[in-house]
Parts: structure tokens; C-alpha cells; sequence
């Protein structure tokens, strides 16, 4: 039941950046192009900071908020861990991109904990600030091996242009356990 449930949000959030790409895409027409932003407008100082095509990669910190394990066939709680991680993102264009991650907050047991695919929607503003939303699904290796799913919102901020800080949170709904919280802090470099 929870995996339809984030489907269909997933649903709703894929028609709607289809939705808005496409009307980006008329405004964006060549008839309507224009060669220079008017000056004043912020994106002549800070648009070339966000761009299609772009390829970035994450080192970050995580913590998990209430995940489940196994300890000696017992299911036990666990209220906040910390632990560390890193991904992959691909921009199709400036708003919309794949990404992919990986986290772990036992070291000492896996290398791995949960790996999660994610559909990215971003909206550059001036001063190098990214707010963005994302969603999808992915596995759980630690403590129960299920499928999770869920979305969530950050923040970056590309301080040069090709390093920024970014923080998130997520929420994963998981099939097997009680759904669960990660945050994430860290570093990306782009390309």
C-alpha cells in the first residue's frame, strides 16, 4: 500500500516537471530568445552557475531518524544514527536531473546500508541558491533488506562554480518496517 501511494506521487511529480519543462521549453523558443538578459536581472551575474548537462558528484554526511534493525531476530529502533555517503547526479537540463546515492551508518557491519535512485527538480535563484524537491525509491541491504521510497527538499549553494554545500532531508516509507528520516550535509562538485 505505501509503495502505490509514493507512486502515485511520483506520477504527479514526473507530470508536472514534464509540464513545466515543456512550457519552459516554448518560452525558451527561438523567435522569443533573447541574446543578452536586461540588465539588472540577477541571472546576468549568477545564471551560469546552475546549467544543462551537468554532471555532479556528492560526499556527504547522513544521519538516519528512527530506522529499524534486527538485533538477534528482534526488531529494535534506532533513534539517530550518523554515518557517512556519496552519489551521482545528471542534469537533462537546468531543472530536471537523475541522481543516485548510496549511505551507510554501520560501518563496522556493511559497506552500504541503502542505495536510492532519485528524480531531481531544481529552481536556480540569484546569489547561487538552489532550493530543490526530489523523489524515488531504492533498497535497504542493513539490518532488513526491503524496498524504500520516498522524497524530500534541500537546499544548495554553489559557492564557485563547480563546488557547492547542499543539505537535504527525506522521508522513506519502507515495506517491511515503520518508515523512517535521513538528513544530509555535504559537498558537490560539479562538472
Amino acid at each position: 500500500m505505501k509503495i502505490g501511494k509514493w507512486a502515485g506521487i511520483m506520477a504527479g511529480v514526473v507530470g508536472l516537471t514534464i509540464s513545466i519543462h515543456a512550457q519552459t521549453q516554448t518560452y525558451n523558443a527561438p523567435e522569443q530568445a533573447q541574446t543578452a538578459p536586461p540588465p539588472g536581472n540577477h541571472w546576468e551575474q549568477y545564471g551560469h552557475l546552475y546549467h544543462a548537462d551537468e554532471l555532479s558528484v556528492d560526499l556527504f554526511g547522513v544521519s538516519t531518524l528512527h530506522s529499524t534493525y534486527f538485533n538477534n531476530g528482534a526488531a529494535a529502533r534506532r533513534n539517530l544514527q550518523f554515518g557517512g555517503g556519496a552519489g551521482v547526479n545528471y542534469f537533462l537540463t537546468r531543472h530536471l536531473g537523475i541522481g543516485g546515492d548510496f549511505f551507510a551508518v554501520n560501518w563496522h557491519r556493511s559497506f552500504v546500508d541503502t542505495t536510492t535512485g532519485n528524480l531531481i527538480f531544481r529552481f536556480p535563484l540569484g546569489c547561487g541558491l538552489a532550493p530543490y524537491i526530489f523523489g524515488g525509491a531504492g533498497y535497504q541491504f542493513e539490518g532488513v533488506d526491503q524496498i524504500v521510497g520516498g522524497g524530500g527538499a534541500g537546499l544548495e549553494l554553489r559557492l564557485m562554480p563547480h563546488f557547492s554545500i547542499f543539505v537535504d532531508a527525506r522521508y522513506l516509507a519502507a515495506v517491511k518496517t515503520r518508515d523512517y528520516g535521513v538528513g544530509r550535509a555535504g559537498v558537490r562538485l560539479s562538472f
